[in-house]
Parts: C-alpha cells; sequence; structure tokens
C-alpha cells in the first residue's frame, strides 16, 4: 500500500496529527525536493521522484514490500501525483490523505464560490489549452508552471479577445510568503492565476459549439465549410474522451471541434504543408494535443490501436477499399461518417449504404452575394453525406 499525504506550503505544521504519524513511521518516504525538507528525518530512505516522472515508477515497484509515503502538493487527486500513481498500480493500492490544495486556498482568499469556478492547470501542459475554456463572466482559476505563466496568460486572453479580464495572481498559498499581486508583479514559481473574463466590446467570440466561422481555421480551400462542418459534427456525434479518426483531414477542422467538444482525435493527412496547418490550426484553437499522422489513408490509418468510437472520412472518399475498411475497424457502436462532392465518391457511399444501411442525405447550402447593383443567392457545391452506425 502506498499512502499519498497532502501537505502544503506550512509543512507539518498544517497537518493532523494522523497524517504527521503516517509520515513519521514510514519506511521510504518519496516526494520533490521541496516537500522532503519539510520532513525531519526519521532514518528511512528517502527518495526524490526521477526525471522524467514516470521513470519513478520502477523505483516505487523494488520498494512495494516497504511502507511507502508519498508527499504531495495539497490534494493530490486534483492534478497530483495520487492520480497517476492510481493509473500506475490501481486505486486499491493507494490510500490518500488530503490536504486544502492551491485551488481551495486561491477559492477562500478571493471569496470564490468553488462550484462557480472552472480549475484548470497549464502546470506541464501547453498553455493553449486554456483557449478552450474563456467565456463571458466566467471565473477560471489556473495552477501556473512559473512565475512567467501568469504574463503569459494575460497575453493570450489579450490576443483572444479578452484583455480587460481581470488577473490576479496567489502566490505561496498558504505559507509565510503568500501574497496577491497582478501579472506583472510575479516573483514565485509557486502560483495560481486567477481570471475573471471579461470580454472586449464588440469581439467576435468563439463559441463551443460546432460549425466556427470559417476564417477560423487556415486553410488552403481544402476545407468542411462551416454549415456541413455543424451538420457532419451533428452526425459524429462527439462524446467527452470518445476517438475519431478524421481521414483525410485537410485543415483539421473536424478533428479540431471534435475536441472541443471534449473529444480526443486523431488528424491523417498526406501533404506536408497541410501537416503544419492541422498543427497551427490546433494550437490556436485550444487543442493543442490532436494527434496528426501523416500519410495516405488507408495505409497511414493507425490500425493496431483500439477502435476508434467515430471516423470521417473528408479527403478520398473514392479511394478504393477506404470505407470498407473503416468500416470493419469500428467496434460496437460506431459512427462512420463521409461526405462526398464528386459522382464518384457518391458512388462509393451509395455501394456503402447497399451494404450496411444507414443514412444517405444530401445537403445543399446558398448563400447571398452581391451580383452589380442587386443580390442573388450563390448555391455552393452540393455534398452528399452517408452516415452509419456499427451495431
Amino acid at each position: 500500500m502506498i499512502t499519498v499525504v497532502g501537505i502544503g506550503e506550512d509543512g507539518l505544521d498544517g497537518l493532523s496529527p494522523a497524517a504527521r504519524a503516517v509520515i513519521g513511521g514510514a519506511e521510504v518516504l518519496v516526494g520533490g525536493s521541496r516537500h522532503l525538507a519539510m520532513v525531519p528525518a526519521n532514518g528511512g530512505e528517502r527518495l526524490e521522484w526521477a526525471s522524467p516522472f514516470a521513470a519513478s515508477r520502477p523505483l516505487l515497484e523494488a520498494r512495494a514490500d516497504k511502507r511507502l509515503v508519498v508527499l504531495a502538493s495539497g490534494e493530490p487527486l486534483w492534478f497530483g501525483a495520487a492520480a497517476t500513481l492510481a493509473g500506475w498500480f490501481g486505486a486499491g493500492a493507494i490510500s490518500v490523505i488530503p490536504h486544502p490544495g492551491a485551488f481551495s486556498l486561491a477559492a477562500a482568499r478571493l471569496g470564490w464560490a468553488m462550484q462557480d469556478c472552472l480549475f484548470l492547470t497549464i502546470h506541464g501542459r501547453p498553455i493553449e489549452n486554456l483557449l478552450l475554456h474563456p467565456a463571458p463572466g466566467r471565473k477560471l482559476l489556473i495552477l501556473a508552471e512559473d512565475r512567467t505563466s501568469p504574463a503569459q496568460v494575460a497575453a493570450l486572453l489579450e490576443a483572444h479577445g479578452y484583455g480587460p479580464s481581470r488577473v490576479l495572481v496567489l502566490e505561496n498559498l498558504g505559507g509565510p510568503d503568500e501574497r496577491i499581486t497582478d501579472a506583472a508583479g510575479c516573483a514565485s514559481d509557486l502560483n495560481v492565476v486567477a481570471v475573471e473574463c471579461v470580454a472586449e466590446r464588440g469581439a467576435r467570440l468563439l463559441s463551443s459549439v460546432p460549425g466556427l466561422p470559417d476564417h477560423s481555421f487556415e486553410h488552403d480551400g481544402q476545407l468542411t465549410k462551416r454549415d456541413i462542418r455543424a451538420a457532419t459534427l451533428a452526425a459524429l456525434a462527439p462524446l467527452p474522451g470518445q476517438v475519431l479518426w478524421d481521414v483525410g483531414a485537410g485543415c483539421g477542422s473536424i478533428a479540431i471541434e471534435w475536441m472541443r467538444a471534449g473529444g480526443r482525435a486523431v488528424a491523417i493527412e498526406s501533404k506536408p504543408e497541410r501537416l503544419e496547418r492541422i498543427a497551427r490550426n490546433a494550437a490556436r484553437l485550444g487543442v493543442p494535443g490532436l494527434e496528426i499522422v501523416a500519410g495516405r489513408a488507408p495505409d497511414a490509418l493507425p490500425l493496431d490501436r483500439e477502435p476508434p468510437d467515430a471516423i470521417f472520412v473528408g479527403g478520398g472518399v473514392s479511394e478504393a477499399g477506404l470505407l470498407d475498411i473503416c468500416w470493419s475497424v469500428l467496434g460496437r457502436g460506431g459512427r462512420l461518417v463521409a461526405n462526398a462532392v464528386t459522382m464518384e465518391g457518391e458512388e462509393a457511399l451509395v455501394a456503402l449504404y447497399g451494404l450496411h444501411g444507414g443514412e444517405m442525405t444530401r445537403i445543399s447550402v446558398s448563400h447571398l452575394d452581391r451580383v452589380g447593383g442587386f443580390h442573388a443567392w450563390h448555391p455552393a457545391m452540393p455534398v452528399t453525406r452517408y452516415v452509419g452506425w456499427k451495431t
């Protein structure tokens, strides 16, 4: 059994007698150098986390017969070490003694109701992840990477229409050096950034609902247009945590919007310049974790993995065998959605419909344009859409 003890900046003085007794009885005490320095030596082994962190796992496994006690910041199951340990060894192999963490302390200092806050971290994560979350009136509490994080957060907000937001920095929470300052005055690597989101007047803010404006994406014309994209994502039915393969991803718009809805995605694209464009779009739109696979389908499909929950085929629909392979790799309950604008692509979708059933829909969209001094509807190319569910 591994016991994880949450500890704050006040060290042993802030712990309960039971937590101090657990630490005192440890045969192996594990933690970062800052936490280990808070605890007097008791004759047991003291083990610092390895770098990278994953290299710590064999060190712990080799001491599994000892009384292992891990020191972790605050609430160890909230962006903390205990969550990683539970993933490594199973929830039944760890016991957790929590302590008020940075988020609880920050909310207490600000008088913010915790149920009204969104709790985020950029510690060891791309700062672009934050771009999914600002909204007018929303309160964000962000666990920082270091003392440069508050200024980076403020600059990111400024660049995306939230420049008037109030940004406060809470340093060394729970310790003798605790203070509240602004982003420019931050001097400690141990800080939480608090944001009250205020949008610039007239700013065109991005919604989390599928169907972002086309100009949100950098593209070379290979883009599923807004109206068709919204209908396509509705058919794909994204759910948090589920996995999408976006085959022939173009600029990555479908995969990116799937991830903005809470899922995970793999974008498969063969053209090098588009691969770079997908990465830039993903970072700018708040999903830098989008996985990008270089190659032409079906050869580039990651068939050695767990089946995806959904597949979208937007490019190469008429490629011989592609739709059949995509259908075969789906697990039960999986969705296959494919769009075509050519007769050859439509024939491939009709053949798939004949084999597996599903839905066929033709979508036609027109936009109002000027024609001289008048206005007229300008029709876009109609799109034939196939939707199939594997039951």
